[in-house]
């Protein structure tokens, strides 16, 4: 597979960012980077981001987590971050995102995963709780949902899908801001727009929201609704932190809540102000709830 990798020095002097890079590979011969923070017998907590994004969006939440004796792992979805860009848009798919993360969880053997997903980063985790569901101790899902296809598409979510696709210039860190309510420094703007030189290297973040099921005979769709049924089932903690002002995902942790069993009777909470990118701007006060929750 043809894959591109962003520079290391791209890296460099990025605001409240001193993680050291860890590196796996997956799939065919791609560079997967994760964080890796906090006592490694700590107990793990998985932080998956969504599009088009990378785990500098877990900054703000990893310090705190940490002093708390966690472990935090947070990797970067192939084609985001650090981590290996595959060049066509046809190289990535609902599934091969899966696979990749998949293998990555198993090669650290991680288990007992307390799950943090938004995003993307819920269309992929919630796959894997449903998959494995032994695997995981408690969920926290944050500004995300599993669609099955059958979902009629918010006007917001088809005008970004054509954006993405279509649009000549893609900018990764003007879209996180467009996705936040506070005003983000220059340097984290640039902090987003990193792992991405020139439009070559953003087939993955422009591809992404057309991999969301979109209809009822869509395949992953029919694997989603597959994965709600031993999600519903699902005894263990089940937690959602939404924010008030995402237009994107609104209402669906009420869903959530209704149908999954192991979300009766957890603290749900919709943070104020919270917008689509909710890590970026409640980092701490997310990391004050999953503490309490986790704990």
């Amino acid at each position: 597979m043809d894959a591109l990798r962003t520079p290391d020095e791209r890296f460099a002097d990025l605001p409240d960012f001193p993680f050291a890079p860890n590196y796996w590979e997956v799939g065919e011969g791609l560079r997967m980077h994760y964080l890796d923070e906090g006592p490694s017998e700590g107990r793990v907590v998985l932080l998956l981001h969504g599009e088009p994004s990378w785990c500098f969006l877990y900054r703000h939440m990893i310090p705190p987590l940490t002093e708390a004796g966690f472990r935090c792992i947070a990797p970067d979805l192939i084609g985001f971050g650090r981590s290996d860009k595959p060049r066509r848009r046809e190289d990535y798919t609902y599934a091969r995102h899966l696979e990749w993360l998949t293998e990555l969880v198993h090669a650290l053997e991680l288990r007992d995963i307390n799950l943090f997903c938004q995003d993307w980063g819920g269309l992929l985790g919630l796959r894997m709780v449903a998959a494995e569901p032994d695997r995981f101790a408690t969920v926290t899902a944050s500004n995300t949902f599993l669609p099955t296809g059958e979902e009629t598409p918010s006007e917001v979510f088809q005008q970004w899908k054509q954006f993405a696709e279509t649009a000549e210039e893609f900018p990764i860190g003007g879209v996180i801001q467009l996705g936040t309510y506070s005003e983000l420094s220059d340097r984290v703007v640039a902090a987003y727009d990193a792992p991405f030189p020139d439009e070559t290297y953003k087939a993955g973040a422009r591809v992404f929201p057309s991999l969301v099921p979109s209809s009822p005979d869509d395949a992953e769709g029919l694997h989603n609704r597959r994965a709600w049924r031993t999600l519903e089932q699902f005894e263990r903690p089940f937690l959602t932190l939404f924010g008030t002002k995402d237009p994107i995902t609104r209402g669906g942790d009420t869903v959530m809540q209704q149908r999954i069993v192991g979300a009766k009777g957890h603290p749900h909470t919709r943070i104020e102000g919270g917008g689509h990118f909710i890590q970026e701007e409640k980092g701490e006060e997310l990391a004050r709830h999953l503490i309490a929750f986790l704990g």
